[in-house]
């Protein structure tokens, strides 16, 4: 697929399915974009589609089946956006454009050749109750034991965090919350009774797609 020139084109790139719950337009809104009319369109859509479909199945979908709807705050960028971004916008807004290649920059592999994809996300069934004082680790220790990602980074509004698939995952857990740092990696010691601290979320509600 050659990266969109028309209209119509870019339509038709919005309308691709990438799981039961999103398609590729659902990933494509930027604020920095809009405000400063500055296009997000994939130079190589093809592995953008393969990357995003990967994340919306194995991360997104099974938060929507379990929590509801989610939000998704920023998803894919360009690389001209990301650099713009890392570069023009203060606070610098996003990283450089290698530390998100197979991150927000679906569109380009990383530096090992691994495909990757990764959306900001809040969920609104949890956002209620950390701003009633509830702890955002306890999503963090749900999320650990439950899904297969890459890296999760925790933001304090809403504890709204990064979430990225991504081929030979390294898996950990980081935050810009207190306490701030690493929570979690498969050499970082996590707690015994993870489970506890999310005993009364909802049922996980994973999906299984044909392959």
């Amino acid at each position: 697929m050659r990266k969109p020139r028309s209209y119509t084109a870019l339509e038709d790139l919005g309308r691709i399915r990438l799981s039961r719950y999103f398609a590729f337009r659902d990933f494509l809104g930027s604020e920095i974009g809009n405000f400063h009319q500055i296009s997000s369109i994939p130079d190589d859509p093809d592995l953008a589609v393969k990357a995003g479909q990967a994340l919306a199945e194995n991360l997104l979908d099974p938060l929507v089946e379990t929590f509801g709807p989610i939000d998704i705050r920023s998803a894919y960028r360009a690389p001209n956006l990301n650099h713009f971004g890392a570069t023009q916008v203060k606070p610098q807004k996003c990283a450089a454009n290698p530390k998100n290649y197979a991150g927000h920059i679906w569109d380009r592999r990383d530096v090992t050749g691994r495909m990757g994809a990764c959306a900001s996300v809040s969920i609104p069934w949890f956002a209620r109750r950390y701003a009633e004082g509830r702890d955002w680790r306890d999503l963090a220790w749900w999320l650990w034991d439950h899904l297969d990602f890459h890296e999760v980074y925790f933001f304090p509004n809403t504890a709204a965090f990064n979430l990225t698939w991504r081929e030979a995952p390294r898996k950990r857990i980081l935050s810009y919350i207190r306490p701030k740092g690493l929570l979690a990696s498969p050499d970082h010691p996590s707690p015994r009774d993870r489970a506890a601290h999310y005993a009364d979320f909802p049922a996980f509600r994973g999906i299984e797609y044909p392959r």
